[in-house]
């Protein structure tokens, strides 16, 4: 017989205990077969009519509930059967918000999704001050809504707007945001929250009415409107229209509004039901599965070893970033060494500026961030790196002094001690061409901003050992990044697939499309940037460096336009340098229209958004699947996180993969041969997309 999740005890005071504790299982989330285990505690509640109230805690030391079970979606191969899902959902929570007694969640630690439905069933909320108490609704970010009454009894407690903002952002807030949104009755520290909770529940039951509390929705239909239009102009601004959840969520809100809670509840579960079945739903599940897997893998078969403290060769920008990752999120001792007192002040004052902006919105206290701080040192020798651990290289792209960086370290550090590269696209073999320890030596990428994008490749070249392997990989999830394992071969993976892509964007602009139709078309194709300004993010310079290596390792499809150099001659590297395709000293994002001028071009807009996109995207899906071919990456299923992770490759498609094969392989290699015709021999797809048409073949 299975292990009930739910158990009650009875105090001798009228209080009725119901703990949570999914047996075998590190984290508490809601499952279907848990519906007679909640019905048999409702049931066995009504034989007890001397109880006074209730407290709901976790039995887990570290969460309350981190979510429903989204495995059992995909079991899910109707919309009807998603529906009765929901319906089972709303059920329990609506007879545990029906109780006669005073029901009182405990909450410690992250009380997500399904967990935070639960609460919000419950007559009142307390939760512990801790830091990893986050109380929100992610759904959205599955391409989902909250489907057991979190879209009518969020609102009607913290107010539409609040409640909109955390149904669309899927953001989750610590305790001190949750008590000023309304969202938990106190907030107190772990060592009483079931004293204070018992307390609260031998209160009298508060009363809950399903009205809106917020003026502009107490008959106002102009305070309704703009409520909703400010919230879906808010949504879309990066959404544009791709994540159908966003409308369903505004939509639902809206009907529970004006029909009343019992009509919102029954088209919440019938919506739930229908995004479940959304091709955008699946793929934002299977980047949810697939990362929940990577974090088990080690990268290699072998045991790490202990890290305690790292060193960082170079303060600037990327390596203020990885500083700030190694000490803030792995609680790594940090030493930067650079060649000026400037740089490593830089590295300081780039870290400060982070930890003080989490300051100022009370995420943590001045203590909290002089700790933080007290975690990175810095020199202009080598004092303070004998013990490292762990040396990450972040200097200029230049093979001769990246060569001469290996030299230096393993002069002066432990025969143990890893030497990690942050290139770019300098194949780590010739990084550790003269090498004493070469088994010591392997690529560890980064994408800038470090501290914000998630990604991280690995690459180990020939002889780098299984033990670097595995301790680079923990580091990288200690720091908080997603490490895939990449081949050593130029460009690695993620900037190999971006190039083509990047360089089919600037033949379209010299061919007189103007910038920002071009930005635009792939912004609502799903990008989080346009071509063009990524571009000018990057820096022009960086690709004029990167493309050479590309071109004599690869071949000429890689090859770039001529007007990086006739960009790169007139100063214009991108932000960093205040010129580029946009200009960089006004208020509002212009283009630079002397740019035009410079490269002889006269724009005019010919070619539709459709167009503009899937030209630039089919450069990428091809050198995706020659990646994959070329065991670049292991499978297709990290080619797909590394592009969404890496370059923000449209999360709701699921990947290049993903996507190419939701199109289906033989439309992907006539559409190719189809530009291939029009635009020159850079589309013709690769063999390995051809034999896969031919066989009838899937990614996945």
């Amino acid at each position: 017989m299975t292990q009930s999740a739910f158990s009650l005890s009875y105090g001798d005071n009228g209080i009725g205990w119901l703990k949570i504790d999914v047996a075998n299982e590190k984290m508490n989330t809601l499952q279907a077969a848990f519906v007679d285990q909640v019905n048999d505690v409702l049931a066995e509640l009504t034989h007890h009519p001397e109880l006074k109230g209730l407290v709901v805690y976790s039995g887990k030391t570290n969460n309350f509930i981190a979510g429903a079970d989204i495995r059992m979606l995909a079991k899910c191969e109707t919309a009807t059967e998603a529906e009765a899902l929901a319906n089972k959902g709303q059920q329990l929570f609506n007879a545990l918000e029906n109780l006669p007694i005073h029901v009182v969640a405990a909450i410690h630690g992250p009380c997500l999704g399904g967990g935070l439905e639960l609460t919000l069933a419950c007559h009142s909320r307390i939760c512990t001050d801790d830091d990893i108490t986050r109380l929100g609704l992610p759904e959205v970010q599955l391409g989902l809504l909250p489907g057991s009454g979190g879209t009518q009894r969020l609102p009607r407690l913290i107010g539409v707007a609040n409640g909109l903002e955390l149904m669309l952002t899927g953001k989750q807030v610590r305790a001190k945001q949750a008590l000023k949104k309304g969202l938990v009755d106190q907030v107190v520290p772990q060592t009483i929250l079931l004293q204070v909770a018992e307390q609260v529940a031998l209160t009298t039951k508060p009363i809950r009415t399903h009205s809106f509390q917020d003026w502009a929705m107490a008959g106002n239909a102009f305070g309704r409107s703009v409520v909703f239009d400010q919230a879906a102009k808010k949504a879309q601004q990066k959404a544009r229209g791709c994540y159908p959840a966003i409308d369903a969520i505004l939509d639902t809100v809206k009907y529970g509004l004006e029909k009343g809670i019992e009509a919102g509840l029954e088209q919440e579960a019938k919506v739930f039901g229908d995004l479940v079945m959304t091709a955008e739903s699946s793929a934002l599940r299977d980047i949810f599965f697939a990362t929940t897997a990577m974090k088990k893998e080690t990268g290699a078969d072998a045991e790490p070893i202990n890290i305690e403290r790292i060193a960082i060769l170079g303060g600037g920008l990327m390596g203020g970033g990885i500083a700030h990752v190694s000490a803030m999120k792995a609680g790594l001792a940090v030493r930067i060494k650079d060649i000026t007192n400037d740089g490593i002040q830089h590295a300081l004052a780039y870290n400060y500026a982070i930890l003080n902006k989490q300051r100022q919105r009370h995420i943590i206290r001045k203590p909290q961030l002089q700790q933080q701080m007290l975690r990175i040192t810095g020199s202009t020798d080598y004092r303070g790196i004998a013990h490292a651990d762990v040396v990450i290289e972040a200097v200029f792209e230049d093979i001769a002094l990246k060569q001469q960086m290996v030299q230096e370290i393993e002069a002066n550090t432990f025969e143990h001690t890893i030497f990690a590269t942050n290139t770019s696209s300098i194949p780590i073999h010739q990084i550790a061409a003269n090498a004493q320890r070469p088994q010591n030596i392997v690529g560890l990428h980064y994408f800038s901003p470090v501290e914000k994008m998630p990604l991280v490749e690995v690459i180990p070249h020939a002889t780098t050992s299984a033990t670097t392997i595995a301790t680079v990989v923990a580091l990288a999830k200690k720091q908080g990044k997603t490490p895939i394992v990449v081949a050593d071969k130029a460009g690695f993976y993620v900037n190999r697939i971006l190039a083509p892509y990047m360089n089919e964007a600037a033949q379209i602009l010299l061919a007189g499309e103007p910038i920002e139709h071009i930005d635009t078309a792939l912004l609502n194709f799903g990008f989080p940037v346009g071509p063009i300004t990524l571009l000018d993010e990057v820096g022009v310079d960086i690709g004029a460096k990167i493309s050479p290596i590309l071109v004599t390792e690869l071949g000429e499809r890689f090859a770039t336009p001529a007007m990086f150099d006739v960009l790169q001659q007139d100063g214009r590297k991108g932000r960093k340098s205040g010129k580029g395709f946009y200009l960089y000293n006004t208020n509002n994002k212009e283009v630079d229209k002397s740019v035009y001028t410079l490269l002889g071009i006269t724009p005019e807009q010919q070619l539709t958004e459709a167009n503009i996109s899937i030209r630039c995207t089919l450069m990428m899906l091809n050198e995706a699947a020659r990646c994959l071919h070329e065991g670049v990456i292991q499978s297709a299923r990290d080619g797909d996180i590394g592009a969404i992770f890496g370059i923000g490759f449209p999360p709701f498609l699921g990947g290049p993969f993903h996507y190419m094969d939701h199109l289906g392989i033989d439309l992907v290699v006539d559409m190719m041969r189809e530009y291939s015709d029009a635009h020159g021999e850079r589309f013709a797809p690769c063999d390995y997309l051809v034999e896969m048409a031919q066989q009838e073949k899937r990614f996945y």
